[in-house]
């Protein structure tokens, strides 16, 4: 529902005009390599100003990750991403929960490696 403002027009009339009261839309998109054979992305409608985690959240996806979940709950308050095990980010810039959403953003969630990938590769040549 919307509410009615009165404005001035060019002429010095006033005229009423129906002002929305939802916030402006916009879309951002999630992307999450749970492990080698499960991907998920989704594009999300989200209101302008949505932080991260209200994205997450609105997504679905700490009710459908509880690792991610109590992650966040353990993270929430961190304003600076410093720890190595930082699970999300905003094109592979880590970033806090906090984060103030851009339109087409792309917010991942990272995982935690099973090998170190220069132990691969060194491990592969040597095959």
């Amino acid at each position: 529902m919307g509410k009615l403002i009165a404005a001035d027009g060019n002429n010095g009339h006033k005229s009423i005009m129906l002002q929305s009261e939802q916030p402006a839309l916009m879309t951002v998109y999630l992307a999450y390599a749970q492990d080698a054979q499960r991907q998920h992305y989704v594009a999300l409608q989200v209101g302008e100003g949505a932080s991260l985690y209200e994205a997450l959240a609105q997504a679905g996806w700490l009710a459908k990750f509880s690792e991610l979940e109590k992650w966040c709950n353990e993270v929430a308050e961190i304003a600076t991403p410093t720890a190595k095990r930082w699970y999300v980010g905003v094109y592979a810039q880590k970033q806090p929960l906090s984060y103030q959403l851009q339109p087409f953003d792309r917010i991942e969630v990272y995982r935690s490696l099973s090998a170190d990938p220069m132990s691969q590769r060194k491990n592969k040549s040597r095959g």
